[in-house]
């Protein structure tokens, strides 16, 4: 009988062939395995090596491992060739070290998608964007990665009272440089990104409004708020303009609700009307110049056709997106005259909380609209109050303008006391209807 011809036993072989157990013929620079397979062969990228320090040691053979580790395995008979690029380092055997989970990353990813997706939108259709496509788009753009890490940390705060300052300084670190990359690449966001951007920005409005209420605080309309959110809301809007096509046929294009609008079917509440042409012409009075008369008029005009579409909210339309709508679309000079406190441009804000209101039930919204009507209740002069008593009276009952249009007029008599008064006898007697699909 023919002896069977022995093999000298060595560990230096390349790692491909000690990922499939095969004999590695060591040749440089290529192992005939990895040249017959016509993939790449760790010894390719190490230095020549004659044979003295050619080791067979363990010592060089960790030594090779760790220059090579960045080595992508493309082996065709392996699922590893269908994922992302695997180290040496990982396949060296039962002692290498795998880098530590991050497991309050996990945690957080893991609550974005089951529980934080649906409370950013009534729209099923949005929770099933926001628990899976978004995602994979994060996944390619860290800046969004983040912003939903954040989103997710601020919610979980909420949640677990607890934890709250634990979560409230993950959701920082994480919204911090989520809008520091977001700032920086915005001068280039183009076809490839612009999906990532969207979605980012239909995050902000969370962020503007998660800060604590401070006494003078009219969220993000005054203020810090108002120079950080505002700016970012209203520059991202103008930019993504130039993409929209792009955003209409993306991923992403579901949030956009882009359908043929369809005329109102529902005309506003006659006491509606008779408020907003009431307001019309006590900023055509207003005494601060033609300039400030045009920024009211048009702040007006926005908030008629928000008030519109929130009175003829179709199912696949969102809430939220209408609710937000007003800030995007508002003049800059009015926004520069609420900074100012002028008393037309606070009762006007005081007017559009009532549709802020309809968010009340939202976690990230929660008290805001009573919050920001209270404080302008404090600012606004003694003679100026009249004017925002109708919108404290109705937000006081949740709903109540679209399910009931007989609240007094508060421009008969003493109206503003009797509507309060008729808002509170009645609320027993409104309609169950919530605005939020669950």
């Amino acid at each position: 009988m023919v002896s069977r011809k022995s093999h000298p036993k060595s560990r230096n072989g390349c790692a491909n062939c000690k990922k499939r157990r095969i004999k590695c013929d060591e040749k440089k620079p290529t192992c005939g395995n990895c040249e017959k397979h016509s993939i790449a062969c760790d010894f390719s990228l190490l230095p020549s090596q004659t044979p003295s320090n050619a080791s067979s040691s363990p010592q060089a053979s960790r030594h090779r491992a760790s220059e090579s580790k960045s080595v992508k395995l493309s082996i065709d008979d392996s699922p590893a060739s269908h994922s992302p690029a695997l180290t040496n380092s990982y396949l060296d055997g039962p002692g290498s070290q795998l880098p530590p989970l991050q497991m309050d990353t996990l945690e957080l990813l893991h609550h974005f998608t089951t529980e934080t997706c649906v409370t950013l939108s009534d729209r099923p259709e949005s929770h099933q964007l926001w628990r899976v496509v978004a995602i994979q788009v994060a996944f390619q753009h860290e800046f969004l990665m983040r912003g939903i890490l954040a989103i997710s940390a601020l919610h979980l705060s909420h949640l677990r009272p607890e934890l709250h300052d634990h979560y409230s300084q993950i959701a920082v670190q994480q919204q911090d440089s989520a809008l520091a990359s977001f700032r920086s690449l915005m001068s280039n966001m183009d076809e490839s990104n612009c999906d990532a951007f969207f979605a980012l920005s239909s995050l902000v409005v969370v962020y503007g409004f998660e800060s604590p209420k401070n006494s003078d605080s009219l969220g993000m309309f005054s203020g810090k708020d108002a120079d950080e959110w505002l700016p970012l809301i209203r520059g991202v809007n103008t930019v993504l303009q130039t993409l929209w096509p792009c955003i209409k046929s993306g991923r992403l294009s579901s949030l956009l609700h882009d359908h043929q609008q369809e005329p109102p079917k529902k005309q506003l509440p006659d006491v509606l009307v008779n408020q907003l042409a009431n307001l019309e012409t006590l900023c055509e009075n207003a005494s601060d110049g033609p300039e400030a008369v045009d920024a009211y008029r048009r702040a007006l005009a926005s908030l008629r056709m928000c008030f519109v579409r929130m009175n003829n909210k179709q199912p696949y339309e969102c809430e939220v997106s209408i609710t937000f709508l007003w800030p995007v679309i508002i003049p800059q000079d009015y926004l520069t005259l609420l900074n100012l406190r002028r008393p037309e441009a606070l009762i006007i804000l005081a007017h559009y909380c009532i549709i802020l209101h309809h968010l009340d039930d939202y976690w990230w919204m929660k008290g805001w609209a009573r919050h920001i009507v209270n404080n302008i209740d404090r600012e606004i002069p003694d003679d100026w109050r009249y004017w925002i008593q109708w919108p404290q009276s109705v937000i006081t009952v949740p709903d109540f303008l679209w399910t009931n249009g007989t609240l007094p007029d508060p421009t008969s008599g003493n109206g503003v006391s009797n509507a309060f008064d008729a808002a509170m006898d009645q609320s027993i007697n409104i309609p169950s209807q919530d605005f939020k699909a669950v």
